[in-house]
């Protein structure tokens, strides 16, 4: 889910190692046209999940070198590089299971009890499946992580209280 394209794939190849220098961990790379192509890559700081301006500007800036020597893209493109802000996409296995217990929408490859899109509070991983608590269902449902073609987290009054206080708890130590 970090790709939609196999041009989405080569921009992560190439982007990946620079961003894992920089202790940084990418998301999701899209390439989107338009009157001018956009290329968009999402990432955030391993250590705490914040990115601020700054860890965007170095990054882009990195990308920028490398993309002027490997010229992913043809013709012109704008490079954007952001955060995942709040209500973020899920595009790895362990994402699930940090962000248990908030409610989260997942869209399907495939139909399954037919329908392909889920909205539920995650409870997790098991194997290499998605815990869920679907609304409506008594059960927990475990969707195979390879079967999810887009996840994000729903904007929720406690997703918007944990990420503020995640946000204080960064800010309230001591600087150096």
């Amino acid at each position: 889910m970090q790709t939609a394209s196999p041009q989405d794939e080569r921009i992560l190849a190439l982007v990946e190692p620079v961003a894992d220098a920089m202790a940084l961990e990418v998301l999701r790379i899209r390439v989107m046209g338009g009157k001018k192509t956009t290329v968009q890559i999402m990432a955030e700081r391993v250590s705490d999940g914040g990115m601020d301006v700054a860890d965007c500007a170095k990054l882009s800036r990195a990308v920028s070198a490398v993309f002027e020597e490997e010229d992913p893209v043809s013709g012109e493109y704008n490079l954007e590089v952001s955060s995942p802000g709040i209500d973020r996409p899920l595009t790895a296995l362990p994402h699930f299971e940090r962000w248990e217990g908030f409610e989260a929408k997942l869209e399907l490859d495939r139909l399954v009890e037919g329908r392909k899109r889920f909205r539920g509070v995650l409870a997790g991983v098991e194997d290499e499946s998605v815990a869920i608590d679907l609304t409506g269902e008594e059960d927990t449902a475990l969707i195979p992580f390879d079967w999810i073609a887009d996840a994000k987290l729903v904007m929720t009054d406690e997703l918007v209280a944990a990420s503020l206080k995640a946000r204080g708890d960064q800010s309230g130590g001591t600087e150096s």
